[in-house]
């Protein structure tokens, strides 16, 4: 899509056609012409699958993490911190692992939990700092959970929407996330279910694979039914690595890949989101999420201590959580808020190491690079068309915050849009500017290593596939072609395919 000097985005926001202009420079404005020639040619899709490309196996750029790839492989910091950068990485470390009480408590620095919750510790759901998972059969969900939201109602809902002073609204008893846990004293708002169906599919080659179709509802709602228009959207933890080298990509990079109206008849028109965070006067680029709902990592790790833990900031002063003005006995319950060390129960010195630490988790060194194998995979991934959405690589803004994060070539494989990802992935749950149906491009690198982190190979936002072919399989929409071309493939083809992305 062509970059002008004022990008103009039609939205369509619950039923309401509304009109949102974002001012934005024609070209990067932190490059000399020197800079853009460099940058043009680094960042030249691959041509040549004979050998691997320079710098590939460095996929985080010069914070890349080359320590053994085993369990802790994205738990390490960006390898180009300095040595006080590497101690206010660790004290953030120690925060996000914190385990998190109920008030009132004589340790007020850890009081606050609640009063509905998901988890105590944000290590909870993100453990070891990789890939949440769906439940099993009779476990309790930690790493997963529903997101609730309904379609605004009123004028005034719609304009709030539209003005991105909300992404959607929750549902009017039980908020805008299914609490499955609460402090002592309280119920829990009630458990998520999950049933599954398999769906039997056949390759091009006469093999059969069965995907497995995921049903959700909520079981024994303590507080009542959910409202007829409330939506169930379930969301894995996503991994935590690169995050701060994601905020740093340049925002003309990314309206660069955008082709909202499908200009260039590719049946690709991934879209930028736009999100406006507590300290933001203006909406900014959502980059993060699973709907690309939050600008930063600093409003996502807000929200996230609000509504998984029940723990407010300056950034998101709830200090009982996801509690609705409905839940009166949830209202009642006291907070940990203080004064003696700041606002929020979460304040400024914990959201700021917190913030630091999800910033610098490095990503890890690519394996294998220059294996033929995994070679004839990345030209089956490009051939198939998968790049035209998972974009390779990046070269980051030499204005970004950290300098650790300036001015480096990185290799997510994600041109963070928004893309109708078909009707097999709907959730029907309208986020900001995501619709029911659109998704933000997951970036790939770490997908290889999450057996070895995580413990286990379920992918998509809610863990439905059991393996990466089954990820690919349920991909439709703007998507489908390169599914299509997928399932076609020989068999040793689509193998070495898979074998390129466990490389990342």
């Amino acid at each position: 899509m062509p970059f002008t000097a004022r990008v103009i985005l039609t939205l369509s926001l619950a039923g309401v056609a509304a009109t949102a202009v974002l001012a934005a420079a024609p070209e990067r404005t932190d490059l000399t012409a020197e800079d853009r020639a460099r940058v043009a040619a680094v960042t030249t899709p691959a041509s040549d699958f004979a050998e691997p490309e320079r710098f590939e196996n460095m996929q985080g750029g010069a914070g890349t993490s080359t320590k053994l790839p085993n369990r802790d492989a994205f738990s390490h910091f960006s390898a180009n911190l300095t040595f006080a950068e590497e101690e206010t990485f660790k004290l953030g470390n120690a925060l996000f692992r914190k385990q998190w009480v109920a008030p009132p408590s004589s340790t007020q620095a850890s009081d606050g939990l609640g009063p509905l919750f998901n988890a105590r510790a944000c290590q909870n759901c993100h453990l070891k700092d990789g890939r949440g998972r769906p439940p099993a059969p009779g476990e309790p969900a930690v790493s997963m959970f529903l997101r609730l939201a309904r379609p605004a109602a009123t004028d005034a809902e719609m304009a709030e929407i539209r003005d991105f002073l909300t992404a959607n609204h929750p549902d009017p008893i039980y908020g805008a996330q299914l609490q499955t846990a609460a402090v002592p004293g309280l119920q829990a708002e009630g458990t998520l279910s999950i049933e599954y169906e398999e769906v039997p599919v056949t390759l091009g080659d006469g093999t059969e694979v069965s995907l497995r179709k995921p049903t959700y509802s909520v079981s024994d709602p303590a507080y009542g039914p959910l409202d007829e228009a409330t939506t169930l959207s379930p969301r894995v933890a996503n991994p935590m690595i690169g995050m701060g080298l994601i905020q740093a990509i340049h925002p003309a990079d990314l309206f660069a890949h955008a082709d909202p109206e499908d200009a260039d008849g590719d049946g690709i028109s991934g879209r930028v989101a736009l999100a406006r965070g507590h300290r933001d006067d203006a909406p900014r680029i959502g980059r993060f999420g699973w709907k690309a709902q939050s600008a930063s990592v600093r409003e996502q790790s807000a929200e996230a201590f609000a509504g998984d833990l029940g723990i407010s900031s300056p950034d998101a002063p709830r200090p009982h959580g996801d509690c609705s003005a409905a839940q009166v006995d949830c209202l009642a319950m006291p907070t940990g808020e203080q004064t003696d060390l700041g606002e929020g129960e979460a304040p400024e010195d914990v959201m700021a190491l917190v913030t630091f630490y999800s910033e610098n988790l490095a990503v890890p060194a690519r394996r294998d690079v220059d294996d033929p194998e995994v070679l004839r995979g990345k030209q089956m991934f490009y051939d198939a068309g998968c790049t035209s959405c998972h974009t390779p690589k990046f070269v980051t803004s030499r204005e970004a915050e950290n300098p650790a994060h300036a001015f480096q070539l990185i290799w997510p494989y994600s041109d963070f849009l928004l893309h109708d990802m078909g009707e097999g992935l709907a959730d029907g749950q309208e986020v900001g500017v995501a619709d029911g149906q659109e998704w933000r491009t997951q970036p790939l690198w770490g997908i290889g290593l999450t057996e070895t982190v995580s413990g286990h190979t379920q992918f998509l936002h809610d863990g439905r596939a059991r393996s990466l072919q089954e990820a690919i399989l349920w991909h439709g929409g703007e998507a489908q072609a390169a599914r299509d071309r997928y399932a076609e493939l020989p068999k040793a083809d689509r193998d070495a395919l898979i074998r390129f992305l466990e490389s990342l």
